[in-house]
């Protein structure tokens, strides 16, 4: 799944609505730093957690897989 996101793109936490739309800063490895409205910066071990994706970076929603 990390490889699949880029900075950019605009992601959900399955597990943590409350936290809103994030952003995604950086992705290294299975490290993904992630900027929620409603949380700030967060760091997602992706081999965890399947981040959601809302939209890429150009606004464009992608389907999550």
């Amino acid at each position: 799944m990390a490889e699949d996101l880029s900075p950019g793109m605009l992601v959900q936490h399955p597990h943590e609505p409350d936290w809103g739309i994030g952003q995604v800063q950086s992705v290294i490895g299975e490290r993904i730093t992630v900027n929620f409205e409603h949380r700030g910066k967060v760091l997602i071990n992706a081999a965890r957690v399947a981040l959601t994706v809302v939209a890429d970076d150009d606004g464009l929603a992608r389907a999550s897989s």
